[in-house]
């Protein structure tokens, strides 16, 4: 606990509008993605396939939280609500996209896209949601 409260004092002096953006922009990305897949859920039970083992049972589970991980996630990520904890239920998923492009069809944009987004949720996870935040403002009320 000691450990969070340090990495939420320094992020909370080292703050930067530019750096509120980009979580925001990474929230917005990630809802984007958990739209396009609950609109085109074909296209996500296509790319989990090669994880199926259980005759669709272990795949539709992931394809459920594949899509609202990252819709609910990009909009607590967006607001700087609980944002470490968003992060933690996206890793997975980015991890798994990066896997998906070695085991099947390489499609280079879709492996840039996840590695991107994997290196700003590490970077996330360790400088919290920042001053200009749900978070913060909520700690503030205390």
């Amino acid at each position: 606990m000691n450990n969070v409260k340090s990495l939420n004092k320094w992020a909370n002096a080292h703050t930067y509008f530019t750096v509120d953006l980009l979580r925001m922009a990474l929230g917005v990305f990630l809802f984007w993605k958990g739209v396009t897949f609950i609109t085109n859920i074909q296209y996500l039970v296509d790319l989990l396939t090669p994880f199926d083992k259980a005759n669709g049972m272990y795949g539709m589970f992931l394809v459920h939280y594949v899509a609202s991980a990252h819709f609910l996630g990009g909009i607590m990520i967006f607001f700087g609500l609980l944002t470490r904890w968003a992060i933690i239920a996206q890793l997975p998923i980015l991890i798994g996209a990066i896997i998906i492009n070695f085991m099947g069809e390489m499609h280079s944009q879709n492996l840039i896209l996840s590695l991107i987004a994997l290196a700003i949720c590490i970077a996330f996870l360790i400088y919290g949601s920042g001053k200009n935040s749900a978070d913060y403002y909520f700690k503030m009320q205390e």
